[in-house]
């Protein structure tokens, strides 16, 4: 496990260097290195790239060393009722919605710059109900939770993956820790899941409604994101 977490921040911060040079090279040589570090486009391609290698990492150690085809290693077990699940995720939307609003969450945090422009916005909306929550469930939900739930119990399996879930996510909202608190709550909702299921696919699913939920709103909220960053909204929990 340690494995795959020094892995993906090793592969991250490699990756991001690598596209940093080329689209300074290419695709903004009148942007200072700052400025082109900081274009949304960059972080998801970096991001997408990372979960590749990553994903290869994954199914090579669970196939080559253990001897068990990866998806039945993550419990990728596909449920029969993908619409109560898809469903959760919207009540779970609706509800840590309505908490969030009662949490001094900042008016401005790292992640708007994501949705300053529609490109950018539309962008992180694919990423946010495909690629994003696929791996992060893969991860959180197929690899660490059974580790944790095994060595310490169900209960402290559950809080101990839906805390590094939350962590992680904590950079792009200025590690304010309402919005923190509200990460780590989806975490709490994915990984029991998980856990009653005993189906990564649910888990996901429950992540895509969520996140799409997230992504439908702003859609309507902003005649189809075209003018998102005048509103300043604070959307994806990838």
């Amino acid at each position: 496990m340690l494995q795959i977490a020094g892995l993906t921040v090793l592969t991250l911060v490699v990756v991001q260097f690598v596209t940093i040079v080329i689209a300074h090279r290419y695709a903004f040589p009148r942007l200072s290195w700052s400025d082109v570090a900081q274009q949304p486009v960059l972080a998801i391609i970096s991001e997408f790239l990372t979960y590749i290698g990553i994903a290869i990492f994954m199914m090579a150690l669970v196939e080559g060393k253990y001897h068990v085809r990866f998806w039945q290693a993550m419990r990728w077990n596909w449920p029969r009722d993908e619409w109560r699940l898809l469903g959760l995720g919207v009540v779970t939307m609706a509800v840590l919605s309505t908490l969030e609003r009662l949490l001094p969450v900042p008016k401005s945090v790292p992640f708007d710059k994501f949705f300053e422009t529609t490109l950018d916005a539309y962008l992180t909306s694919i990423f946010a109900v495909s690629f994003g929550p696929l791996m992060e469930e893969l991860f959180f939900r197929g690899f660490l939770y059974p580790v944790l739930a095994r060595r310490m119990g169900v209960v402290w399996g559950v809080i101990l993956t839906a805390l590094p879930f939350g962590l992680v996510h904590a950079a792009q909202f200025g590690n304010a820790w309402s919005a923190v608190l509200v990460i780590f709550l989806v975490g709490i909702v994915l990984t029991v899941v998980r856990a009653a299921t005993k189906s990564v696919a649910s888990s996901f699913l429950v992540h895509v409604g969520y996140n799409g939920t997230l992504m439908l709103l702003a859609a309507l909220a902003t005649g189809g994101f075209r003018h998102l960053e005048k509103i300043g909204l604070v959307m994806v929990r990838f």
